[in-house]
């Protein structure tokens, strides 16, 4: 059994948030959210929240034990790129990408 949480377009690049999920992934839950709280990442409070959101589905949707969660699984996938355009010197254009991405926690109860 497990229970999930997904954020989508949030306006980070996944190459970021990846960086924050390797630290959380295979941990209880419990010490993923210390992780979090005390990782100076600007994804940090994106996936703590989410984090979050999983917990609390585990517990009002499944019916599991909150102090036996752990955190099986987490990816994030690149969504939608926002294209800009700014000018450069002689006329030319540079582009900006502002990426975005999906991201998803998987909680489940030890066995």
């Amino acid at each position: 059994m497990e229970a999930r949480a997904v954020l989508k377009y949030a306006r980070i690049s996944s190459r970021k948030v990846k960086i924050v999920l390797d630290l959380i992934r295979n941990k209880p839950v419990e010490e993923a959210m210390a992780i979090l709280k005390f990782t100076p990442k600007a994804a940090s409070p994106l996936v703590q929240k989410l984090l979050a959101s999983a917990v609390a589905n585990a517990q009002n949707n499944f019916n599991m034990d909150t102090d036996r969660l752990y955190v099986s699984e987490t990816f994030a996938n690149q969504g939608p790129t926002l294209k800009r355009i700014q000018p450069r010197a002689q006329g030319r254009a540079f582009r900006i990408r502002k990426r975005s991405s999906h991201i998803t926690v998987v909680v489940a109860e030890k066995e």
